[in-house]
């Protein structure tokens, strides 16, 4: 009697061990405390990209009693040489992870094999598209914010505050991202330009210089401090930032207590100009938190459904820390009539008066992005192959 209990206990253990592998440890982790990993290419507290990662994943930990966030960052070349995806999520799962966050494009090919790798595991890989492709294995999703949004903001904000005329871009390397993102601050900085302060668009001169990465790599990629000055020296007053860190705005600061006068938009991260408040005139943010959570809920839930999402701002309130994924924190440089052309800025954009991403539009090369009156979809915005006319920069 004793014998057939016992085996009747295993059969039991055992279909409760299948369901746990089958649901992704789903049904586990709705009880009690669990874990979920969070992998950052650059440092935790870079005051950018990799920071507002390790912000959400702190986020997740206030509001989901039981949470614990394992991570790891500097997962980069220069950091971690010979340090694999692989071997992070192999070492986040041994301690029990069984949700890994993945947060740049730069592990995009290595998280769609490592999905493949460990079914019982659900991967969230920001920025990434490969469930758009069609390349995702069932467990991994896709989630980004519309930074496009808030770097049009920006780009208002750039072309108001512009006593030349000049700005520029600080971008990091060349894809679609990071195109379409400069793109769209140009966008904003040439409506601005035009329909605010009343110029001819061929008077805006916005110009990108690419480091060749997502942060100062010394040896491989070019100096952004280096970049930014000569951008001042040039004769540009606004300067934009692009990548994961803050020296646009630095020297900015720097630059302006030697009596020029400039001012930079940094990137990424809501706290960001602190760095330098009296030049910084907004940071356009990304907000992760909401959207951990979300996705963090559902897993435990067992709701959770393989899904591209890009998450758009709140138009209600779009620095609301609890529902917008994306933001934009005016900055103290940004003052008088630049500050109000902005927040009518936001309004038009939040009423669908203001449409940027519509034609008549051209790439760099001349030829036709969008014709008299069409509006890009999703993927066109997307998978944006070259900058725009009227800026200057490479494309490739």
């Amino acid at each position: 009697m004793k014998r057939k209990k016992s085996i009747r206990g295993l059969m039991v253990a055992g279909a409760a061990l299948l369901v746990f592998f089958l649901t992704g440890g789903a049904l586990a982790a709705t009880s009690g405390s669990f874990t979920f990993g969070v992998v950052l290419v650059g440092p935790y507290n870079d005051h950018g990209w990799s920071e507002a990662h390790f912000t959400a994943g702190k986020y997740v930990e206030r509001k989901i009693p039981g949470a614990k966030m394992i991570w790891l960052d500097k997962l980069n070349p220069a950091d971690r040489k010979g340090t694999t995806l692989d071997q992070v999520v192999s070492d986040m799962i041994a301690k029990g992870a069984k949700l890994i966050f993945t947060t740049s494009d730069d592990f995009k090919d290595e998280t769609r094999v490592a999905a493949k790798k460990y079914p019982e595991v659900t991967f969230i890989q920001v920025s990434g598209d490969d469930v758009w492709t069609g390349k995702a294995s069932k467990n991994l999703g896709n989630y980004m914010g519309r930074m496009e949004y808030t770097k049009m903001i920006a780009g208002c904000a750039a072309a108001m505050s512009t006593g030349t005329g000049k700005i520029g871009y600080l971008g990091p390397l060349i894809n679609d991202e990071t195109r379409r993102l400069a793109a769209a601050a140009y966008l904003g900085a040439k409506y601005a330009w035009t329909h605010y302060r009343g110029k001819k668009a061929s008077d805006l001169k916005f110009d990108v210089k690419w480091i060749g990465f997502w942060f100062n790599i010394p040896g491989v990629t070019l100096d952004p401090t280096k970049v930014a000055n000569d951008f001042f020296t040039a004769g540009t007053d606004v300067l934009m930032s692009g990548i994961d860190t803050n020296e646009a705005l630095v020297q900015a600061g720097k630059k302006s207590k030697e009596g020029m006068k400039v001012m930079a938009v940094p990137y990424d991260f809501k706290e960001a100009c602190q760095e330098a408040p009296g030049v910084c005139l907004g940071v356009p943010y990304f907000n992760w938190g909401p959207g951990y959570l979300k996705l963090i809920k559902a897993w435990r839930d067992g709701t959770w459904k393989q899904a591209f999402e890009w998450a758009g701002p709140d138009w209600k309130n779009i620095n609301n820390p609890d529902t917008s994924a994306v933001g934009f924190l005016p900055g103290p440089a940004l003052k008088g009539e630049g500050l109000a052309k902005v927040e009518d800025f936001i309004k038009g954009l939040a009423s669908g008066k203001i449409v940027l991403f519509q034609g008549p539009l051209k790439f760099q090369d001349g030829s036709v992005f969008l014709k008299e009156g069409q509006k890009a979809n999703d993927k066109q915005i997307w998978y944006l192959p070259q900058l725009l006319e009227g800026m200057t920069g490479p494309s490739k």
